[in-house]
This record gives C-alpha cells, sequence and structure tokens, in this order.
C-alpha cells in the first residue's frame, strides 16, 4: 500500500440522525461508500448545520470503524465556506472538491491510488470511469441519484403520516428507469448469446466461482442463489473479477446474421444497468430509509416490484452487508414481488422536469422565418461599440506560465487564445476595485483566472471547474507562478455558494453560459461571459427558453432553438454568407439572454470581441448591476 502525500480533510453536513442515518442523507451515502471501501485515508468531520446539532454519540454509532471530529463552520478552510457540503481539501491547501459525486468520485480514486489491489473499487467508476461524471445540471441520471432521490426521500421522512401517503415522483423514476432496455458497451455479443440461450431454451450459463468467490458465498456475501440469467451471470462474473460466461462456446450461423436491432434487450441488474456502480452506492442509504420508513408505516409495495428486486441484489454484492454493518444499516428482506398487469403510472405522475422533453429537436428549414418574425416585430441582433478595441497585454514581458501556451496548445491556438483574454481582461480591469472577489467559472485549465489573478494581486481570484485534471494544470501552473491570491474548487457551479463581485467565463458551453449569469444575478455581481456551442442549449429542469419576455411573447420553444441551432454556423470553414446568419444568430440568442438580465435591473452590452477572428464564437456579455 502507498503512502499517502499529504492528509486530506473530508467535511461532511450534520444536522440530525433518524433510525440508522445521519442527516443530510449525503452525509450517510459519503460515510457508507468510506466503508464500502475500507478506506482510512481522509480525515473525516462533521459540520453541523443548525445550533442543536451539538456533540451526540453520532461518532460511535453510525460512522462505522473511522474516527470522526465535529468542527464548527466558521472553523472550515475559507475556501470550504464558500462551497456546499461535502467538500474534501488536503490540508492548508488551496485546492478544494465539493459536492456528492465529486466527492464520492475522489475517495474511490485516491483508495485505489493508495492500493492497487482494490481493483474492485476502481470498478465502481463504470465503463470508461466516468459514472457519476456528468454534472447534475445537465446529466438528468447524475440529477436523479445526486440531487433528486436524497431530497425526495428526506421529505418523505420528515412529512406527516398523511402527507406521505403517495410514493415521491423521484421514488417512481427510478423505479421505470430500472424496467427500461440497458445499453452497455459491447452489448451487441451479450445480446447474441442471449438470444441464442433463448432459441436453445438453455438457462444461463452460472459462473464457476473461485475459491474466495466460494468463500464470500458460503458466508453469504455474495449471493443467495445463483444467477438466473445471462445477465445476472455477466454481472456477478465482473463482481467476482472472472471472465464473463459465453452461452455457448461458438455463435450459431443464424445468430450471427440476425440484425442488432432484432436482438433480444438486456434487463438492468444494478442502477446502471449491468454493472455495479457507485451510483448503486449513492441510492442504497436513501432507498434503504424509504423502505424502512415505508414497512413502518405499513405500506405495500407492489408498486415497486423493480426496486425491490434491486434492493436484494444489491446486498449480494461483496462487501455492502459487511459496510452496512459498520455504518449500522438493518438491511431489510424483502420478499420477491411480481410486477403488476397494468402498467406502473401514467407519465402523468412524473414531475415535467423529470421527463425528457418530447419536442421535436430535428429541425427542418433554415432560421430566416423565425428571423424575420423578430424583424417585424422591431427585434435585430444589437451589438455595442467595443469600449476599447485596440488594448492588449503585453504577452512578451509576463511569465510563460501566465500564457494560454502553457496549456500546451498549437501557436496559432495560443495566439488567438490570448486575442480572447484580452478582451475579457480589459473588461474586468474596468469594473474591479482593490479587495474584489473574481470567480472563473467554468475554467477549465485556468486561462482567464491565472492571468487576472497575476496581473491583479490586490484582487482574490477563484477558480471553478468540473473537470479534475483541467483544474490540476491550472493549480500547477499557479504554484509555478507563486501566487497567493487564487483558489480552486473542483464542483458543479450549483455547489458554489460564496459571496463574489465579478463573474467571468470564456466559452462557458451552451446552458453552462446561462448558469453563470443566474449565479451571477443572484450575487448581485457584474459579469463578463463569451457564450459557446448554442446547439446545446436546449430547456432543462432551471432554464426554459426563450429566457426574457419579449422573445417569449414573439418565439416558441422550438423557433428559438432554431436560432440557436444555426447560431453554430459560425465556422471560418463555412460560406460566408451562412457565417454572418450565425454570427445574427448568435447576437439573437444573446440579446434574449440580456434582456432577461436586464428584467432583473442590469445594464448588459453586447460586444464583439477584436480581433473578430480569435474566434467564431466571438460574442461578448458585459453586465452591471
Amino acid at each position: 500500500m502507498k503512502d499517502s502525500v499529504a492528509e486530506e480533510h473530508l467535511y461532511l453536513a450534520f444536522s440530525h440522525q433518524y433510525r440508522d442515518s445521519i442527516f443530510p442523507l449525503h452525509t450517510s451515502i459519503s460515510l457508507f461508500l468510506l466503508s464500502y471501501c475500507d478506506c482510512k485515508l481522509f480525515k473525516v468531520f462533521l459540520v453541523p448545520t443548525g445550533e442543536d446539532a451539538g456533540d451526540q454519540c453520532v461518532t460511535k454509532n453510525l460512522a462505522g470503524d473511522l474516527e470522526v471530529h465535529l468542527i464548527s463552520r466558521c472553523q472550515l478552510p475559507v475556501v470550504v465556506q464558500n462551497c456546499s457540503l461535502p467538500a474534501v481539501v488536503v490540508k492548508d491547501d488551496k485546492f478544494c472538491r465539493a459536492g456528492l459525486s465529486v466527492v464520492l468520485r475522489h475517495i474511490i480514486q485516491k483508495t485505489f491510488e493508495a492500493d492497487p489491489s482494490k481493483k474492485y473499487v476502481l470498478e465502481l467508476l463504470g465503463f470508461k470511469k466516468t459514472c457519476l461524471k456528468a454534472c447534475a445540471e445537465v446529466s438528468q441520471w447524475t440529477r436523479l441519484c445526486e440531487i433528486s432521490i436524497p431530497l425526495a426521500v428526506e421529505r418523505f421522512l420528515m412529512a406527516s403520516p398523511e402527507q406521505c401517503q403517495a410514493i415521491p415522483p423521484d421514488i417512481l423514476l427510478f423505479e421505470r428507469k430500472l424496467g427500461e432496455p440497458v445499453r452497455v458497451h459491447n452489448d451487441d455479443k451479450i445480446r447474441r448469446q442471449k438470444l441464442q440461450q433463448q432459441k436453445a431454451g438453455a438457462k444461463a450459463a452460472v459462473p464457476v466461482l473461485g475459491k474466495e468467490a466460494t468463500e464470500e458465498l458460503k458466508s453469504g456475501a455474495v449471493h443467495e442463489h445463483p444467477p438466473s440469467s445471462l445477465e445476472l451471470s455477466v454481472a456477478f462474473s465482473k463482481l467476482l473479477a472472472q471472465e464473463a460466461p459465453d452461452a455457448i462456446s461458438r455463435e450459431a450461423p443464424c445468430i450471427r446474421r440476425t440484425k442488432t436491432s432484432d436482438l433480444p434487450l438486456l434487463d438492468h441488474v444494478f442502477a446502471e444497468g449491468l454493472y455495479f456502480t457507485v451510483a448503486d452506492l449513492v441510492l442504497l442509504p436513501c432507498i434503504h430509509q424509504f423502505l424502512v420508513s415505508s414497512k413502518k408505516e405499513g405500506k405495500n409495495l407492489v408498486n415497486l416490484p423493480l426496486i425491490s428486486s434491486w434492493y436484494r441484489r444489491v446486498q449480494e454484492v461483496p462487501g455492502v452487508k459487511k459496510a452496512a454493518g459498520k455504518c449500522n444499516m438493518e438491511l431489510l428482506q424483502l420478499p420477491e414481488l411480481s410486477a403488476p398487469d397494468e402498467q406502473l403510472q401514467d407519465s402523468s405522475s412524473v414531475p415535467d422536469e423529470l421527463e425528457e422533453d418530447n419536442e421535436d429537436s430535428h429541425f427542418i428549414g433554415g432560421p430566416r422565418p423565425t428571423m424575420t418574425k423578430l424583424m417585424e416585430n422591431g427585434i435585430e441582433a444589437k451589438f455595442s461599440p467595443h469600449p476599447c478595441p485596440s488594448w492588449t497585454l503585453d504577452w512578451t514581458s509576463l511569465p510563460s506560465a501566465v500564457s494560454p501556451g502553457e496549456g500546451k496548445m498549437s501557436r496559432d491556438r495560443a495566439l488567438r487564445k490570448q486575442q480572447q483574454l484580452n478582451n475579457l481582461v480589459a473588461a474586468v480591469t474596468k469594473l474591479a476595485k482593490p479587495g474584489d472577489v473574481i470567480v472563473d467559472f467554468c475554467s477549465g485549465g485556468g486561462h482567464v483566472g491565472i492571468v487576472l489573478a497575476y496581473i491583479m494581486p490586490s484582487c482574490q481570484v477563484v477558480l471553478i471547474e468540473n473537470k479534475e485534471l483541467s483544474l490540476i494544470r491550472a493549480k500547477d501552473r499557479s504554484d509555478e507562478l507563486g501566487l497567493n491570491n487564487i483558489w480552486f474548487i473542483q464542483a458543479n457551479l450549483d455547489y458554489f455558494n460564496g459571496t463574489f463581485n465579478i463573474g467571468v467565463a470564456l466559452h462557458a458551453c451552451g446552458v453552462a453560459t446561462d448558469m453563470v449569469i443566474e449565479h451571477c444575478l443572484r450575487a448581485r455581481a457584474a459579469f463578463v461571459i463569451s457564450p459557446c456551442c448554442y446547439g446545446f442549449i436546449q430547456n432543462t429542469v432551471k432554464f426554459k427558453y426563450p429566457r426574457s419576455h419579449q422573445f417569449k411573447e414573439i418565439l416558441s420553444y422550438k423557433e428559438h432553438m432554431i436560432l440557436c441551432r444555426f447560431a453554430d454556423q459560425t465556422a471560418v470553414q463555412l460560406p460566408l454568407e451562412r457565417r454572418l446568419i450565425g454570427k445574427q444568430c448568435m447576437g439573437l440568442v444573446d440579446l434574449d439572454r440580456a434582456w432577461a438580465a436586464e428584467e432583473r435591473n442590469y445594464s448588459v452590452q453586447i460586444i464583439s470581441m477584436e480581433p473578430e477572428s480569435c474566434s467564431p464564437k466571438n460574442n461578448m456579455f458585459v453586465g452591471i448591476p
């Protein structure tokens, strides 16, 4: 086992204890993962959220064999005080990871780094190590696991018996997802095996258990019954680090000739499909609390046959019962339930925000009718004159670590990036005052934030980015420069709750631009933002388009999406006429955003960067409260 380089502190919120869990549920989930991974690499702190959360016996009863310390919010490191918990920070460092998914993924990675023999831990991250990597703002699945179900269960537990008669819609949505066909990497091969078994009328091959697995089986840690389907065989073979079973050693010719579209679909085994992942460990403490409460209230779980099967199956995974025992979770033994004949529920029972947007996103025709419709109502793209078109940083006098060329990009691209930075830095320096906090949202490798921190040492700069490797590169550059006015937060935007004066973002992708604007509006902060990837804009849980009242009165969602799709038609290799139309569409989409901000008492200008050739996406907002 490798020695840890530096002590890391894990901060978890603590509101109260209820039965065998610590609340909020994000804390119970984090402690459960630590127990499952048998991870002792972190010094764990509970942060009481209320005055009466006192020094209870929580550390002994529910934190497993971990040593847990209580700490008040005001004693937290400054960078952690700006984040929602859970959060992890290296002791005395300025790099913080915040939010449930980011923290859990970090725990998994650090556990494997410290002990590479724990391959089962790394497998929790799934295929290509992407499980729960997409942020909750854009991934419905991450949002369901990380936010919706934990909150739904907490509300369910706090409600009076009269109020919690109905199953929460988010639980019903999970039940429905468990009934959807599974898509996994290389599923064509597994589906052909399934077809061959069906044609042969044979039962699924049962994996032959190795010595270690056999011992676990005897101890009741693997599964009480042998796998009864090919999907179960494949799933448990992976858990036991064995080769997946072949249905029959060689496919029959008729099987090989079968079209992919005619192959049988695969059934769910675990939350994300065939394989056990961190998503299952996130959902287990939540579903467990819901089931315990439902059973206590005498509720019938007949409408949740798939969740019941999933709950039983997860208990069969090696290590789960042991982790539950450490955390004092008394897992239930549920009977097998058969699915009801009628459909589980009418789709109207699931809130609109949980549904995929059913509106057709494949548009036929160009943007001219929509642009004409706006012009007939007196609306055209408007661009303000650039306040300092010739202003530039003296890049030759700056240390190499300040230059975007340090990000290992081509010379031409580095020059264009410098030109983009000239525009944003010029706007920010006009707005900033000594002592201001400037937040670089969607910071990537820190091109904007590092320049701002270097040339404005009297300001504090915070970089927020969801991609770990990008932020690590930014921190390495900052360390090389010896900057002491800069902080790094790996988190989704929603998990940053600090106060700030100026928000900045260079090429925030799609809806991310609107998220940054909203963050700035809530903080009454000025903003300098360059949007990007207009084609990725779509309605989400929090954002509906068009944004402004003026545009909503004229355009439908579909018409607005036409503008967004054609706003991406600005690449230099496209014909000039099409690029000009794309630029007009960009201007109209951004005008809608600007007017929405002005409805909340902001003054907003839309400016074209200079030179316009610095980027096909060369619009820039400057908003002042």
